[in-house]
């Protein structure tokens, strides 16, 4: 008896002791952490908002490095394509021949006219407009304004401002007498800024923080309707466009979870400091 007392403790140390019997852990096993590069190339209009989103994702995971070009939103579509970039940046719909590419909606952002900040004109027709672009009206008195010389500036091929310009206006590029051809955004603000008989088109965004800065152009109406983010947000304001990251079909892991993180609420008050309207997809 006395010998049945002292085998039933040790037998049960040597149970509880023994490595192979366990309760199982109810600790979820670690997320593994994400690493790697990624190369965006694309809209001038979408990369400064994309390249503030690269650090912040880039803070949560040390490990990763996002590298963002500019050149337009025709070359970010053709180097997704032809795999010299993970994503594109797009300022505007896929064509119906890019169909075959992936579209990933982050924002929203309007298109406005601009002229220096001189200029008293107060608004312009659509048929004023595309006269202006189309080399029939060369002076501002033609069209209601002062005795001044009408400098047209235009966006140069593979832009998508110029490609939003055209399709609202039902213009055809051909048809369009420029004196000045410029690239990106900040290019045709400064232009139309140190001209005062200027007019230009770009990112409404880009024209509302520039103004805030003090740059001397001013945003025209567009169909009785004031040319600001917030019109654009409550989809009142006409000439407006989806700012998209491109890829191809099956994008890598890396690439998906940077696109995820670019449509989440996170990034929000990213969105809306660089002048542009988050969107939900």
């Amino acid at each position: 008896m006395n010998d049945i007392r002292i085998l039933g403790p040790l037998i049960l140390l040597l149970i509880t002791g023994c490595g192979g019997i366990q309760a199982p852990s109810s600790e979820a096993s670690p997320t593994p952490q994400l690493s790697g590069r990624l190369e965006l190339t694309g809209s001038s209009t979408i990369a400064p908002l994309v390249t503030e989103i690269a650090k912040r994702f880039e803070l949560k995971h040390p490990e990763v490095r996002v590298d963002v070009q500019t050149g337009g939103s025709g070359k970010g579509i053709a180097d997704v394509r032809n795999g010299t970039a993970d994503i594109g940046m797009a300022s505007r719909a896929l064509a119906e021949d890019e169909q075959d590419l992936t579209i990933h909606p982050i924002a929203v952002d309007g298109v406005g006219i601009i002229v220096h900040s001189s200029n008293p004109i107060p608004e312009l027709t659509a048929e004023q407009i595309v006269g202006i672009y189309r080399g029939e009206s060369n002076n501002w008195s033609e069209v209601g304004g002062p005795d001044l010389q009408i400098t047209v500036v235009h966006k140069a091929e593979g832009r998508a401002t110029l490609e939003v310009f055209l399709e609202y206006f039902d213009l055809e590029n051909p048809s369009i007498k420029a004196d000045v051809i410029v690239g990106d955004n900040e290019h045709g603000i400064k232009t139309v800024a140190g001209t005062k008989g200027a007019i230009g088109y770009v990112s409404i965004g880009t024209a509302e923080a520039d103004i805030q800065a003090g740059v001397p152009i001013r945003l025209l109406p567009l169909a009785a309707v004031e040319a600001t983010t917030k019109n654009v947000g409550n989809g009142s304001f006409p000439m407006s466009r989806p700012l998209n990251l491109v890829t191809a079909d099956s994008p890598g892991d890396l690439a998906r979870q940077f696109i995820t993180y670019c449509q989440s609420e996170e990034v929000h008050d990213l969105v809306v400091s660089q002048y542009f309207v988050p969107v939900t997809p």
